[in-house]
């Protein structure tokens, strides 16, 4: 059995929120290492280093997002 068949096989004995995450994931990486897609993977770099910033202080995040959503530096 190859590396794909056991991932495969993983995935079919998963829940479906976890398959959901595992295609995500999938997609990111054909996104990263496509070079067809650089500018995907760049937008997706900053919207996770947003997503990772400190939400203690929840409005004031929201508000920085919303005004960089409005200046074009982010895509919803």
């Amino acid at each position: 059995m190859n590396i794909q068949d056991k991932t495969i096989a993983k995935i079919r004995n998963m829940p479906e929120s976890l398959v959901q995450e595992v295609s995500d994931f999938v997609d990111f990486l054909l996104t990263k290492y496509s070079g067809d897609n650089w500018e995907l993977w760049i937008q997706f770099s900053e919207s996770l280093n947003m997503a990772e910033s400190d939400f203690s202080d929840y409005l004031s995040n929201l508000e920085d997002y919303e005004e960089r959503l409005a200046r074009g530096e982010i895509y919803w």
